[in-house]
């Protein structure tokens, strides 16, 4: 039996759909997961204890495995092990991203470095030290502008400043964040950095697609219909295929593969973020990852000579097995996602009007991920979503409309966090 190892949280999202796919291709899936190595496998999944921060003794670790039981294709869920997945693909010599083009491309400003060098649509920016005198760095700007950290995703952290006042509160919110003890505890000197950079108007969009050999197959272009013009920057709605008019989405697509190649990467899964103006397509990012979350739901695919469909994480299989992307297309209906967004800081006590909300026409899926009593922080602090809403349609168009009108239905019951002082309970 041929075996992959995926390398991920121990909490991801996509782990039950890899061991699904897995199992479907008849494909042993070892699990290499960032947890304490002395615990004797507190999850009964018979994963490579692994730490994210300890990158070079992570990839001794699973090659040391594979030394045991051969080891055939890699993948990496997340930003944080994509680096421990192209040094254990080095060293196994199985195809994937190069080791530096891994560590660039979950580095924000290394990765504007390199889409400026290769003279692709930019912004200004300018890189900064989290422990720079504000004052001092204010004076370098332009408004409108966006702060972002360097090492995180999903837009957390990222705020826009349309003044001196804003910008001095986004940077001191931003320094904040980083201190967290979460954060702190990934033992990351990147979080000790932030990037600035003028604010680019227009459309946002996402691309998925996977390297093959640094030829570029695009899986998906997916619209982002709600603006994305701050202060804030959550995503809510994903929807594909894109309303674009043909020309444009094959400029995306270029430009796309031109910035991964000015990464360096390869061979692998990408998932990239791109604005679109009048002057042309910005590359924001170009992870060397799949698309996170359960998001991955909204995709299936098909090819002519497989009956049915298949998963994103089929299909990422079998291209870490060697399998060419070429001849599958993603299902002719359109199809999309809403990542449910967290209205307020507060304890989560339940949802309502689920069943009415599945019974939306074209809505095909509902999972709340938010816990019981789980203290729900939105962005730019937070890190997670309420839940997910999928639907697929006719058109784009049907498809956004039934995520809206699915959202409309649920109603989330959030109470204010309390604080214990002394012996009374105080509403924050």
């Amino acid at each position: 039996m041929r075996r992959v190892v995926l390398l991920a949280t121990t909490t991801g999202y996509q782990t039950r759909a890899f061991g699904e796919a897995a199992e479907r291709l008849g494909v042993q899936l070892v699990f290499a997961t960032d947890r304490c190595h002395v615990l004797e496998d507190p999850w009964q999944d018979g994963a490579i204890p692994i730490r994210f921060h300890e990158e070079q003794a992570s990839a001794d670790a699973i090659v040391e495995a594979a030394a045991e039981e051969a080891i055939d294709g890699v993948i990496a869920v997340g930003d944080r092990p994509t680096a421990i997945a192209a040094r254990v693909a080095a060293r196994l010599g199985l195809p994937w991203h190069p080791i530096n083009a891994a560590e660039t491309a979950r580095d924000k400003e290394r990765t504007r470095e390199r889409l400026r060098d290769a003279g692709l649509p930019a912004p200004w920016f300018r890189p900064s030290r989290l422990d720079r005198d504000v004052v001092d760095l204010v004076g370098t700007v332009d408004f409108p502008c966006v702060l972002k950290p360097v090492a995180l995703s999903g837009s957390r952290g990222v705020m826009r400043a349309n003044n001196v006042d804003e910008f001095r509160a986004a940077f001191e919110r931003l320094r904040a964040l980083v201190r967290l003890p979460e954060l702190r505890a990934e033992r990351n000197d990147a979080h000790e950095r932030a990037l600035v950079e003028g604010f680019i108007p227009g459309r946002e969009l996402a691309l998925e697609g996977l390297l093959h050999q640094g030829v570029l197959k695009v899986l998906a272009l997916f619209d982002k219909p709600d603006p994305l013009d701050g202060p804030f920057f959550e995503e809510t709605i994903y929807v594909t295929p894109s309303s674009l008019d043909a020309e444009t989405q094959q400029q995306v697509a270029d430009t796309v593969a031109e910035a991964a190649a000015a990464i360096g990467l390869r061979h692998g899964p990408i998932h990239a973020e791109c604005r679109v103006n009048e002057c042309g397509v910005f590359v924001l990012e170009v992870a060397a990852r799949p698309i996170g979350g359960l998001c991955a739901r909204a995709l299936r695919f098909c090819r002519a000579d497989i009956p049915g469909v298949v998963s994103l994480e089929e299909l990422l299989l079998r291209h870490a097995l060697g399998e060419s992307p070429d001849g599958w297309s993603r299902e002719s209906c359109a199809s999309g996602v809403m990542m449910i967004p967290i209205p307020a800081r507060g304890v989560y006590r339940g949802v309502s009007g689920i069943d009415e909300a599945r019974g939306v026409a074209g809505v095909d899926g509902i999972t709340i991920t938010a816990r019981s009593d789980q203290l729900l922080v939105p962005l730019p602090e937070g890190a997670s979503y309420l839940g997910f809403i999928f639907a697929r349609g006719d058109t784009g168009g049907q498809v956004e409309g039934a995520l809206r009108s699915a959202h409309a239905r649920l109603q989330f019951s959030i109470e204010p966090e309390l604080a214990v002082v002394g012996s009374r309970n105080l509403r924050i």
